[in-house]
């Protein structure tokens, strides 16, 4: 999951990015809504975790402008500003969810999960594709019930395809998903070591290439 963190307390906002990425998450970090603007604009997020007290434009005016906009990318405020009448006042602008500091790093990704199985129509925990069983919580891959190993940018990846299970992704758009801006630029053939890797690891079928276009989730089927 590649998730923007809109909060401009350095230590917090080190802290949860830090403890993001340690879940396995790509995460951008930014502390003031103009930044945040630009990063939306030219990548494409799983989740936005928006503070309200922000300098130069507070943390409503954003999500205001965002929705208004026609993004629709998950949002949660986390805020200090406690109190029903400030949660209502944010969810009727267009939260997803309205977190009152503090709140600590599991729970923050618990409350992620929550808002992207609604927003995917994903009722259940664990993501299942044929043979193939996903617990995002957890990490945990299953293939024809037995554990599979994979790495932090496996998973990534591995995750990228089952969220859009009928929909090919472009090498462009799986990389967005793989690394963020403070990432070292990856080489030319990173993802498709990546995808070698998951088909040697889980099945040959299991990414199915598209030249020219980009991948998509192959046969969650065993082969004979």
């Amino acid at each position: 999951m590649r998730i923007l963190i809109v909060e401009d307390d350095l230590l917090l906002g080190e802290a949860l990015s830090a403890g993001l990425r340690q879940l396995g998450h790509v995460v951008d970090w930014f502390g003031d809504g103009t930044q945040a603007n630009a990063a939306l604009a030219g990548t494409t997020f799983d989740a936005v975790v928006l503070d309200l007290g922000l300098p130069g434009g507070d943390g409503l005016h954003w999500l205001a402008r965002w929705r208004n906009a026609g993004i629709t990318v998950p949002m949660l405020i986390l805020t200090a500003r406690d109190g029903a009448a400030h949660s209502i006042t944010g969810l009727d602008s267009g939260a997803d969810d309205y977190l009152i500091k503090p709140i600590t790093v599991d729970e923050l990704a618990a409350r992620l999960r929550a808002v992207l199985r609604r927003t995917s129509g994903r009722a259940q925990s664990v993501w299942q594709h044929g043979a193939l069983e996903y617990n995002p919580a957890t990490k945990a891959v299953l293939w024809q019930g037995k554990s599979i190993d994979l790495t932090g940018r496996e998973l990534a990846l591995l995750e990228a395809l089952l969220k859009h299970p009928q929909r090919v992704l472009s090498k462009a758009h799986l990389q967005e998903k793989l690394y963020d801006w403070n990432s070292a630029e990856p080489e030319s053939n990173t993802l498709e070591v990546h995808v070698h890797h998951l088909r040697r690891k889980i099945a040959p079928s299991i990414v199915r290439t598209l030249r020219g276009v980009g991948y998509a989730l192959g046969s969650g089927e065993a082969e004979p």
